[in-house]
């Protein structure tokens, strides 16, 4: 989508939904500004996408702020348990098997919920950077909760997948989503969860300090650990947003702004790009492919090898920031549970919001509506072991929403979700679209390939249309393009005042544009 832009203020929202990116839309045209549109998007999308997020999530914003620069607002999920008692730690979990993404494991319960940061986060940017209230970035998903809203495709998908799961178990998560009979409600079917506006009026009335130290968050951290789970009122009241400095890459001439640690996604795109950047000898369609698969391998397994199983993350990734640029990283070597929103405004503020619940714990505390994350359930984010974080200690997450300025004045927001796919899915967009000069639509959705463990082996997981002969590893190839390669929202601002706005076609997102006076 490319449109111009008038004299007024003037943003280009792109989301994973569709109602989300209308919501960003309708906060423009009441004055907001990009960071205010991205707020309402991802907040009416973290409650209209049941299973793939929460209101109960953690996450990160990265700000492009003009005569500024680029800032990140961390609002990652932390450990909890600082009040609970040693025999307390390990305990109340359930593993699931998933078939999502051919296979996978996850471990939910009480004893997988950690603390959610994404509201204060949303908050702290809407204070620092915003123009509207809170209460008039809240109202759009106020309303849809209070009036029932479409159970979309993507959410719909997810849930055939893992309902019975980790959605099947507690009787209040259980209705939520089911008919009377028992049967998952279809895509389009109006879902009414009770209690889920009322918790929401509240958090717009009193801010988020109702869900931090308030009514909702005592009843949140009161049924977690009354049902053995590390949740405690302490560990909400206690947990604080801050701000970082970003990580900064220079791709092609442009400056990329990725979140740093404790972001294991953004510490691996910039590492990706730092690689790509230094390789950029053209060769044909071929080995392009393979060298973007070369990077993603060289990245991933080192990911694996010392980043995932240590509990001194910081440090890790420093090095491997380190060895990318000292170029000692080998190339050649042999969670739709996200959301995201991307927006720019004609004045240059850029704002790219993810926000996670990992997989989902199945957890609804009675009388809130909120269904609660099993951050500390992620296998693949909590290699020392389940229960091994201190408490108060910021968890490693796959997020890496991203900022980037072109040397002609352009600005861009992207992001995605989708698990450890999220930086492959990044990556491989800027490369098509910083480097490769297609528009932002066709970079969004050109093919995708994915470098996974299998087996204890390696192997390159493909979208149809890619020439995949130079690739050495053993390739596994999807019919389609398939949700399971993220879905990149993105928006780019021209310096003439043009917009291109692009949501992925693999998942059911969606763009707008909105004007007000500036």
């Amino acid at each position: 989508m490319i449109s111009s832009c008038g004299p007024n203020l003037t943003v280009g929202v792109a989301s994973s939904t569709s109602l989300g990116a209308d919501a960003g839309a309708t906060v423009t045209e009441m004055g907001g500004n990009a960071v205010d549109a991205a707020i309402a998007t991802l907040l009416l999308s973290l409650v209209t996408e049941p299973g793939i997020v929460s209101l109960a999530s953690g996450g990160f914003a990265t700000l492009w702020v003009p005569g500024r620069g680029p800032v990140v607002i961390d609002g990652g999920a932390e450990m909890p348990g600082r009040n609970a008692t040693p025999d307390r730690f390990g305990q109340q979990l359930r593993e699931v098997e998933l078939a999502y993404g051919g296979g996978m494991r996850t471990l939910v319960g009480f004893g997988s919920v950690a603390v959610p940061g994404m509201l204060g986060a949303l908050e702290a940017a809407a204070r620092d950077y915003g123009r509207l209230p809170w209460a008039e970035l809240m109202a759009p998903a106020v309303d849809w909760t209070r009036r029932g809203f479409p159970l979309s495709s993507a959410a719909r998908m997810y849930l055939e997948l893992c309902h019975e799961g980790i959605f099947g178990w507690e009787p209040d998560s259980f209705r939520a989503l089911h008919d009377g009979k028992g049967g998952l409600r279809e895509a389009g079917e109006l879902i009414v969860v009770e209690h889920l506006a009322d918790s929401l009026d509240t958090i717009a009335r009193e801010g988020t300090a109702a869900f931090y130290e308030g009514d909702v968050g005592q009843r949140i951290a009161d049924h977690v650990t009354g049902n053995g789970g590390l949740l405690g009122r302490a560990d909400l009241a206690s947990y604080r947003v801050c701000e970082r400095v970003p990580l900064q890459e220079e791709f092609d001439g442009w400056t990329v702004a990725t979140p740093p640690p404790p972001s294991v996604g953004g510490v691996c795109l910039a590492a990706m790009l730092h690689l790509m950047a230094a390789r950029h000898d053209e060769g044909n369609a071929a080995e392009e492919t393979a060298r973007l698969a070369d990077v993603q391998l060289a990245v991933i397994a080192h990911r694996s090898a010392h980043l995932d199983p240590t509990v001194a993350f910081d440090a890790e990734s420093r090095r491997l920031l380190a060895l990318a640029d000292a170029g000692e990283l080998a190339l050649g070597m042999s969670s739709p549970s996200t959301i995201h929103a991307s927006a720019v405004d004609s004045e240059g503020l850029a704002c790219s919001i993810t926000a996670s619940a990992g997989y989902g714990s199945g957890v609804m505390p009675p009388g809130t509506g909120i269904w609660l994350n099993n951050c500390l359930g992620e296998i693949e984010l909590n290699g020392p072991g389940f229960h091994r974080w201190a408490p108060g200690q910021r968890l490693p997450s796959n997020m890496a929403p991203t900022v980037a300025k072109g040397p002609d004045g352009r600005v861009l927001a992207i992001g995605s979700p989708g698990a450890d796919r999220i930086t492959t899915a990044i990556q491989q967009t800027l490369a098509h679209l910083l480097h490769g000069g297609l528009d932002l639509e066709s970079a969004v959705a050109a093919p995708r390939l994915h470098v996974e463990a299998a087996n204890d082996a390696w192997r390159v997981a493909a979208e149809p249309g890619l020439p995949l002969d130079a690739i050495a590893l053993p390739v596994r190839t999807f019919e389609e393009k398939h949700m399971y390669f993220g879905g990149v929202s993105a928006v780019l601002h021209h310096e003439d005042g043009r917009f291109e706005v692009a949501a992925d076609p693999r998942r059911s997102g969606g763009t707008a544009l909105g004007s007000a006076a500036g």
